[in-house]
């Protein structure tokens, strides 16, 4: 999850928004970086971003490249124990012993400077490793 989080900091400060990415880690610790295109498209929807990376973290699941797969969201959150809405940093993370796990980063973009409130994390769905037993 650590190796996830520069590239989303990065592309909010200076583009105030990115669009979904992802990755895994290999069974020696190795992290890969994986991104997602739409042919035909500079403006693609983040739903067929997610569809793609999805099916890309599953195909390397089912070849045993990876132990462990993570996907990066900017998402709007209603934080814990309140009624307030939030932009978020979301990485959905899941182990391939199906253990799997969201965690949120509530922002506030003030100035181009990113300031994180409180942390929180649900458990997940298992997509990817579902598929690959």
């Amino acid at each position: 999850m650590n190796a996830m989080l520069p590239l989303a900091e990065k592309m909010l400060r200076q583009y105030g928004e990115f669009y979904p990415y992802g990755g895994y880690m290999k069974a020696d610790g190795a992290i890969v970086e994986v991104g997602a295109t739409v042919p035909d498209t500079d403006r693609p929807k983040s739903k067929d971003l997610i569809y793609i990376l999805r099916n890309s973290l599953q195909d390397a699941a089912q070849r045993n490249e990876c132990k462990v797969v993570a996907m990066v969201f900017d998402v709007t959150v209603t934080l814990p124990n309140s009624n307030r809405k939030s932009d978020a940093i979301q990485v959905s993370v899941e182990h391939s012993n199906h253990y799997s796990v969201e965690v949120f980063f509530p922002y506030q973009l003030i100035e181009n400077d990113l300031v994180y409130g409180e942390t929180f994390a649900q458990s997940g769905k298992i997509e990817v490793f579902g598929r690959a037993s």
